[in-house]
């Protein structure tokens, strides 16, 4: 049954299969990769470093850096399998703003076509009005298809598509009620496997 987990170097080995099924180089949305700076992500030291800064950037209380803001990650697993990413951004910068917005995530190549994203998408909503959030913008790929339909399933409404700094991106929101934000029926329904 899939879970969302704070980073752990626990899972180091499967994370490291999960990267691999990627194509080199390619930005995976939601898994922090940006904050590995100069650590070796096959080393368990290096491993290690980048998890504690994943862990450290939801910590108000301690600077994150020019142009990021205070995140939260997830991982998504099945018991000792990790599965993918997810982070909610805790504010927006400018660049957030065009076409970033406050979630992203990612699912490993392997794991996808199961509604893991839909899913995880959902739980975190929940967690959204924690931070003072009533409304969040999420975005994607012009193109993307899959995402979105994990964005609309979860209530996003479509603002716009423009063309940002980092490609043609479609713009949603999705409000959150005073309780929290509730799934679709589809996404609570939804079974999700390993």
């Amino acid at each position: 049954m899939a879970e969302l987990i704070a980073p752990t170097q626990q899972l180091h080995s499967s994370w490291l299969t999960a990267r691999d099924e990627w194509q080199p180089g390619t930005h995976q949305d939601g898994a922090g990769l940006r904050l590995v700076g100069d650590d070796d992500l096959d080393s368990s030291e290096g491993f290690a470093s980048w998890v504690e800064r994943l862990r450290q950037q939801s910590d108000r209380s301690l600077p994150v850096g020019e142009g990021r803001v205070h995140a939260t990650h997830w991982w998504i697993v099945d018991g000792e399998t990790y599965l993918g990413a997810i982070d909610l951004r805790h504010y927006l910068n400018a660049f957030l703003l065009e076409g970033g917005g406050h979630i992203g995530y990612s699912i490993r190549p392997s794991a996808r076509r199961r509604g893991l994203a839909t899913w995880a998408l959902g739980a975190v909503l929940l967690k959204a009005p924690a931070l003072g959030l009533d409304r969040v913008l999420l975005t994607c790929d012009d193109g993307n298809a899959g995402s979105a339909r994990t964005i609309e399933n979860n209530g996003g409404v479509l603002e716009d598509v423009r063309s940002t700094g980092i490609g043609v991106k479609r713009r949603y929101w999705i409000t959150l009620d005073d309780a929290g934000h509730s799934p679709s029926p589809r996404a609570v329904a939804r079974t999700v496997t390993s």
